[in-house]
């Protein structure tokens, strides 16, 4: 199989164990309000936009028409953990070096504030550098809708099809990438997620994510 015309990989729980992060902050926002945090609470919040997650934590936490000032302080929180240190996920930097030897576009697109993007590169050390990189804070709708994928499709010079390459952890990354009429390989970080994809696999060191990608289906990352 040729390799695609451009591989757009999401971020959180997908290229950095940040997802971790997200769920330290989010256990924290509850307990200080004497609340338990579950991972039915998790499921719902994976890869939700700031505004959508605000909703649903308004909701879960009984606060209406706080969205806005809780996104706040979980953003503060997640921000303060981040700095205790995260790893890549298994497999993606080498992944990620693996594409960009072989002159293929990679880009980043994600739902978090691009300062969250950066910083949590620079505290994982991956030394990646992407051709592109997009968060959901940049365009008018951030996934599910397709606007973040669209937007680096149109930046790396690439007709949004299914010659690109998608790969998310989350429903509403998948939707996005469905959305944009991309090719979408799904890798849930949380149990009990389902993604409708075109691929599922459990890591990004999985055969069938590796031949999609253009290589031999028993190429070896590490």
């Amino acid at each position: 199989m040729a390799y695609p015309d451009a591989v757009l990989f999401d971020n959180d729980g997908l290229l950095l164990d940040t997802e971790s992060v997200w769920s330290r902050a989010e256990q924290a926002l509850f307990q200080r309000r004497g609340l338990e945090f579950t991972i039915e609470h998790k499921r719902a919040l994976v890869g939700s936009s700031e505004k959508i997650a605000g909703r649903k934590l308004a909701r879960f936490l009984d606060e209406p028409g706080r969205d806005r000032q809780i996104m706040e302080e979980l953003n503060g929180i997640v921000l303060a953990e981040l700095e205790g240190g995260v790893d890549p996920m298994v497999g993606a930097v080498e992944l990620v070096e693996l594409l960009q030897g072989t002159g293929v576009p990679v880009g980043l697109v994600s739902n978090s504030p691009r300062r969250f993007i950066e910083r949590s590169h620079e505290v994982a050390a991956t030394g990646i550098e992407f051709d592109v990189v997009v968060s959901g804070h940049e365009v008018p709708e951030a996934k599910p809708a397709p606007d973040a994928y669209l937007e680096a499709c149109s930046l790396l010079g690439q007709g949004a099809s299914r010659k690109v390459v998608v790969l998310e952890d989350s429903p509403g990354g998948v939707a996005a990438g469905r959305a944009a009429g991309l090719f979408v390989i799904g890798i849930p970080s949380v149990p009990g997620v389902v993604l409708e994809a075109d691929i599922v696999a459990p890591t990004l060191e999985d055969d069938a994510v590796l031949e999609r990608l253009g290589f031999a289906p028993l190429h070896r990352l590490s």
